[in-house]
């Protein structure tokens, strides 16, 4: 059930989607009226939050049913009590899922509000409180203990500071000030501490803030299954090319028992810094970490030798996953989007730099996944054809586990290509309305399926490498 308004575009970006998403391919197979219905659809569900909390478990440290035993116990406290499932995924098996319980309709707004920026607001929508520097707005006689009204500034119109605004903003459900508005405007250093606990939020998720660290990583589905079709072996030299915040590269190097050499580069000091932490928090030894620009990452002068660090020879690694950076188009919940055209369109150059960086580095016979959180063709299938012009050394591979759909047309890929693509299209089932009365009817099969569908939108490519570039 759509309750938000779909997400807010410029003009120029909403009709580049359209054009997209409404091309020629799609319209001969589709007709125009059913793209038109898809892509309007699509534009809803990108402002609501998937149906599901996805979360991985660190099976280097525990086993999944001793992390799941342990989460049930979390979730009674979180929940006063309620019993919400917890679900392991048949294919991914160590992931498990928690139903997300709204949209809830019978919330009583309060007088006293905050508003916060659409950031914070698209973390409240899964499962986060409201921190301090989050807060834009609130009310004049806010103070700690009141029952405060959380809204999102969805199009960044509200003034710092502001004791009241009129602009457009979407309810995100109710929660206990723990800061006086005094305290959190004061003009001393940004407070960084909780501001508001959530209560009674619109949608109902887990909070995972400091919850089981050691044991669980927050991950949305695809991005827990694009490891798995990289599918790393014990012993291999596997590189991890834009790696931040970790995520990807702990789970690598947990699916090969830490018995082998996870590289893992990135470009921003701080966000490298943040893989060591997970790394070192998550037990894992086999990862090495470098602030490196990974378009660089191929050593062109055999002579000087950099001793295991960046840049590497061609030819060094067994496996390559590749999570380039995107225009993020997929990210759910995401109510408004104020990239420009020039923005949006900057990253296709960028991502065929890493691209050809990444088959230089690769082995023959190596595997090369490429991913991205977006929906745009032009980051995916229309990379995907570019590829394989560019480089007749890489074959597109069938990918395994196969939970997502099918590529999508608009690229000139053949159906049999479009196949062995794996494209999270978050239209592709209707919104889902929760509650615990559905939730114990529902039947176990039928939640899986709706949580492999109702997803973050995103893509994964495989290629293997034949011969010697």
């Amino acid at each position: 059930m759509s309750i938000f308004p779909k997400i807010s575009l410029r003009p120029e970006v909403e009709n580049y989607l359209k054009e997209s998403f409404v091309n020629k391919e799609i319209v001969t197979a589709l007709g125009k009226q059913e793209a038109e219905r898809k892509f309007e659809t699509l534009l809803k569900h990108l402002s609501h939050p998937p149906s599901f909390t996805t979360v991985r478990v660190n099976t280097h440290l525990a086993s999944v049913q001793h992390v799941k035993n342990l989460l049930f116990d979390e979730l009674q406290k979180q929940f006063n009590g309620l019993s919400v499932p917890i679900l392991q995924h048949p294919d991914l098996q160590d992931v498990l899922l928690i139903p997300v319980i709204g949209p809830r309709k019978n919330i009583k707004k309060q007088q006293c509000e905050a508003i916060v920026g659409a950031q914070c607001g698209n973390a409240v929508l899964r499962g986060a409180h409201v921190y301090a520097p989050g807060i834009v707005s609130a009310s004049k006689f806010m103070k700690a203990g009141d029952v405060i009204s959380v809204y999102s500034d969805i199009k960044g119109k509200c003034k710092k500071g502001a004791r009241e605004f009129d602009g457009t903003k979407v309810f995100l459900g109710n929660g206990i000030s723990e800061l006086s508005r005094k305290e959190i405007f004061n003009g001393l250093p940004e407070l960084k501490g909780m501001a508001i606990r959530m209560t009674e939020p619109v949608y109902l998720s887990p909070s995972f803030d400091n919850v089981l660290p050691r044991y669980l990583f927050l991950q949305n589905l695809p991005s827990a299954l694009v490891t798995h079709v990289l599918n790393p072996q014990p012993g291999e030299k596997i590189l991890d090319l834009c790696a931040a915040p970790g995520g990807k590269t702990t789970h690598i190097a947990a699916l090969i028992h830490d018995q082998g050499e996870v590289i893992a580069l990135d470009k921003i000091f701080s966000k490298v810094e943040k893989i060591k932490q997970n790394a070192l928090l998550l037990g894992l030894n086999s990862i090495r970490a470098f602030c490196f620009d990974g378009t660089k990452a191929v050593k062109l002068d055999m002579v000087e030798d950099t001793e295991g660090e960046p840049p590497f020879l061609p030819e060094s690694f067994d496996r390559i996953l590749l999570d380039a950076p995107c225009s993020g188009m997929g990210q759910r919940p995401n109510m408004a989007c104020t990239w420009s055209l020039k923005e949006l369109a900057s990253y296709q150059p960028l991502q065929r730099k890493l691209f050809t960086a990444a088959v230089q580095l690769l082995k023959p016979e190596g595997v090369l996944v490429y991913s991205t959180c977006t929906i745009t063709l032009a980051e995916n299938e229309e990379q995907v054809a570019w590829a394989l012009t560019k480089f007749p050394c890489l074959q597109l591979q069938p990918q395994e586990p196969q939970i997502g759909g099918e590529g999508m047309r608009g690229a000139g890929l053949s159906c049999e290509q479009l196949k062995q693509l794996q494209r999270f299209d978050p239209s592709a089932v209707p919104l889902p309305d929760t509650d615990m009365d559905s939730l114990r009817e529902a039947r176990r099969e039928d939640m899986l399926r709706l949580a492999n569908k109702d997803s973050i939108g995103f893509f994964i490519a495989k290629f293997v490498k034949c011969k010697s570039t």
